[in-house]
C-alpha cells in the first residue's frame, strides 16, 4: 500500500494499541488524505485483543458481506439464521431472522430443530446468496442448502434448493459451506468438518447449484478436528483459512484459527513449512489467549482499510462474541491478525 504521511503511520500504531481495530472518522486526518490504514508487514509479538465492538455481539459462526450501500450485514447460526447489521463495522444490531416462517425443508437434518448453522453470503449480479448448513450435533447426516435474496433482509430470502447432503455412510460431514470464485469466473463450494476432512465442489455460477457429482479434498487430519473453510485471494495466492481443534464448548473450546495457501483454487494447499493441508498441515495464526477462549469459524473479507478477519469467540463466562482483528502479510506473504 502506498505510504501517504506520517498520520497514516500514526492511525496504524494506534489500530495496534487499541487491539487491532479501528474506525478513522473522517475528522480524524488531514482534509484530502485518504482515511487508510498503513498495511503492516510485521506481526505483533503477541495475539491481539478483538477490536472494540459493541451492540448486539452474540454471535456464533458469522458470515459478513459489504452491502452496496457501504453497510455490513452478518448472518450467524441460530434458530432460523440470524441476522445483524452495521453501519460502521464497529456497533451492530439485531435484524430478525433469514426466515420468519420458518425452513421446514430443512428438518430432516436437525431432528426438527430451528437451530441452522454455519452460514456463508455474498452479493452478486444484484443479489445476495447465502449458503447454510442443517445438521445435529456429532452428525453427518447434514446437508447444505442455498438462499437468494434482493435485498438481504429478514423475510425476503427464498429457498433455492439442496446443495448437498451427506449420509452416515458418507466419508464427509456437508457442513460449513463457503463459496470462492476463481480468477477464471468459476464458482467452487468449500465445506466440510471431522471426518475425512474438507471438501469442494464446483457449481454453477448462474445458479449457484453443483453442476456434477465431483468432490475434491482440500484439506484433513485424519479424522481429527478440522473445518470451517473459507478460501479468500491476494495477491498470487489463495487461502485456505480452517479452524483446528474443538468448538462449542464456551470458555472450554480449544478452536484456533489456521491456514494455508496454493496458486490454485483446488489446491494443493500447504502451510509455511510445506506441509500439506491434506496431510494435517496448518500455519496458526489466531488462538486462545487471556480472556478470549477458543477463536474460530473466521471469515476474511476487504474492506476500505484493510483487509478483515471476522470471528467468534468465547468469553470466560461461555458466551459466544462477535471478534474482529485486521489482517497484516509478513514478507514471505503469510497473514496475521493485529
Amino acid at each position: 500500500m502506498k505510504s501517504w504521511t506520517s498520520r497514516v503511520v500514526w492511525l496504524a500504531a494506534a489500530a495496534l494499541v487499541a487491539g487491532g481495530f479501528t474506525t478513522v472518522s473522517a475528522d480524524a486526518a488531514t482534509v484530502g488524505e485518504p482515511t487508510v490504514l498503513a498495511t503492516p508487514t510485521t506481526p505483533p509479538p503477541s495475539y491481539p485483543g478483538p477490536g472494540v465492538v459493541n451492540g448486539d455481539i452474540g454471535v456464533h459462526d458469522p458470515a459478513v458481506v459489504k452491502t452496496p450501500s457501504g453497510g455490513y450485514l452478518v448472518v450467524h447460526t441460530g434458530d432460523n439464521l440470524a441476522i445483524k447489521t452495521s453501519t460502521d463495522r464497529t456497533t451492530f444490531r439485531n435484524a430478525g431472522t433469514v426466515f420468519p416462517d420458518g425452513a421446514p425443508w430443512t428438518t430432516t437434518y436437525t431432528a426438527g430443530s430451528r437451530n441452522l448453522w454455519a452460514p456463508d453470503i455474498s452479493y452478486r449480479n444484484g443479489q445476495y446468496y447465502l449458503y447454510y448448513s442443517a445438521s445435529t450435533f456429532g452428525s453427518n447426516r447434514s446437508a447444505i442448502f442455498l438462499a437468494t435474496s434482493p435485498t438481504g433482509a429478514s423475510g425476503s430470502w427464498t429457498h433455492r434448493g439442496l446443495v448437498i447432503e451427506s449420509r452416515t455412510s458418507d466419508n464427509y460431514n456437508a457442513i460449513d459451506p463457503n463459496l470462492i470464485v476463481d480468477d477464471a469466473g468459476r464458482s467452487w463450494l468449500s465445506f466440510g468438518s471431522f471426518w475425512s476432512g474438507i471438501k469442494m465442489v464446483p457449481l454453477n455460477a448462474a445458479t449457484g447449484m453443483r453442476t456434477d457429482s465431483t468432490i475434491l479434498s482440500i484439506a484433513g487430519r485424519n479424522g481429527g478436528a478440522i473445518e470451517a473453510p473459507f478460501i479468500a485471494r491476494h495477491g498470487s495466492y489463495y487461502y485456505l483459512w480452517v479452524s483446528f481443534d474443538r468448538c462449542c464448548q464456551g470458555a472450554a473450546s480449544t478452536y484456533r484459527v489456521m491456514v494455508g495457501r496454493s496458486t490454485s483454487v483446488t489446491g494443493p494447499y500447504v502451510d509455511r513449512n510445506g506441509t500439506a493441508l491434506t496431510a494435517g498441515g496448518g500455519t496458526q495464526v489466531l488462538a486462545g489467549h487471556g480472556s478470549i477462549h477458543g477463536p474460530g469459524h473466521q471469515a476474511v473479507f476487504t474492506d476500505t482499510d484493510s483487509e478483515v478477519l471476522m470471528y467468534h469467540y468465547y468469553a470466560d463466562n461461555g458466551a459466544a462474541r462477535l471478534g474482529i482483528n485486521l489482517i497484516g502479510y509478513d514478507a514471505a506473504g503469510w497473514p496475521f491478525v493485529y
